[in-house]
């Protein structure tokens, strides 16, 4: 095909019809979508009705 040569416009796909872009795995896609919502999520704020750590009980030991 010389420069100067036009071909013709290549038609937009039709929006009724789905279609799929090659090259990536649905279970690619689902694994970064996962990474991107691990990351995003803020970290949650310790419990302050919780103890810090285990109560120890020395009658126990």
């Amino acid at each position: 095909m010389s420069a100067t040569e036009h071909r013709a416009p290549e038609t937009a796909p039709d929006p009724s019809r789905p279609y799929a872009l090659p090259g990536v795995s649905m279970s690619a896609l689902l694994a970064s979508c996962e990474a991107a919502r691990a990351v995003s999520t803020p970290p949650r704020t310790p419990d302050r009705t919780a103890p810090a750590r285990p109560v120890a009980h020395p009658e126990a030991a």
